[in-house]
């Protein structure tokens, strides 16, 4: 899989594929903490190493370790073992909702005992999820091949995820109904209206929960309250402004909702490790660095 990978790579980054939905990543270092927000998709790590931090868990990757984002969620992500003979090289598959959604009609649910249905898990890939994605990514070679197989191999990896360890997550991304369906509407109506300020009742009355419930689901979903997910939010948003659009700090912060520049600023250093300018002006001195992972 890497020997494919590192054919079709052709710099350190994310790359998008001919085939709809399959993303490539190298790195040639090891990278600074960067967040992102994460959609639901699938991360099949297959040289190297990274770490992503979501609330209070942090989840390692190694070679043949694949995890699952089940909802969009900010974490941070970070390669901590790459080098120039040997990158960090790394497979994501977005998840084709319509697909997946067929596919969970016709595999029973994997048996097993109740767990956290927190958005994000790591497990290790067994052979027959490995042979899919190889066969996805040879695909990459035949052009020809590409249209037909290629959907084939997609549901393959699919099903084997529905399958697996993970399988009772991956029913929550097409799942309408219940309170982690209700989490998953919060997400959303977060994700549209991060920069203005709300309160939990607000947020629980728009998802038709009771506070003290939608508290204690998001959190085992998401890692982190309501507000802690907004404001990873705004700060991404801001350090995104200011490094692709070149805007100040004071501007930035009123953008994504901050009333006050000296709160954002103290947010954001605690949150980035630096001060907004002095972070920028690393990320543009050292653009290998501020891979995302």
């Amino acid at each position: 899989m890497a020997a494919v990978i590192a054919r079709n790579v052709s710099k350190d980054g994310f790359q998008a594929t001919p085939l709809e939905r399959v993303w490539l990543v190298r790195s040639s270092t090891v990278t600074m903490p960067m967040p992102n927000v994460y959609r639901p998709q699938l991360c099949l790590v297959v040289q190297g190493q990274k770490q992503v931090t979501l609330g209070d868990r942090v989840f390692r990757y190694q070679p043949g370790r694949y995890g699952i984002v089940t909802y969009d969620l900010p974490a941070t992500g970070q390669v901590v073992e790459a080098t120039p003979d040997k990158p960090y090289l790394c497979l994501y598959l977005d998840f084709d909702p319509v697909m997946l959604g067929e596919l969970t009609l016709r595999v029973p649910p994997p048996p097993g005992t109740p767990f956290a249905p927190i958005g994000k898990t790591v497990s290790d890939a067994d052979a027959g999820l490995l042979d899919a994605a190889i066969r996805l990514l040879r695909l990459l070679d035949d052009p020809a091949a590409m249209p037909v197989l290629g959907p084939l191999a997609e549901q393959e990896i699919l099903y084997r995820l529905l399958a697996g360890p993970a399988g009772a997550r991956m029913r929550h991304i097409t799942s309408s109904q219940g309170r982690v369906a209700q989490v998953g509407r919060a997400i959303a109506w977060i994700q549209q209206n991060f920069r203005e300020r709300f309160s939990i009742e607000r947020l629980a009355a728009e998802v038709g929960m009771s506070p003290s419930s939608l508290h204690e689901h998001f959190r085992s979903v998401t890692a982190m309250t309501p507000l802690q997910f907004q404001k990873q939010l705004r700060l991404q948003e801001a350090r995104s402004l200011m490094l692709v659009q070149d805007i100040d700090a004071t501007t930035a912060a009123i953008y994504v909702g901050y009333e006050s520049p000296t709160q954002f600023s103290r947010e954001y250093r605690r949150h980035f490790g630096e001060p907004p300018a002095r972070d920028i002006a690393r990320l543009r001195a050292s653009p290998n660095l501020a891979v995302v992972a």
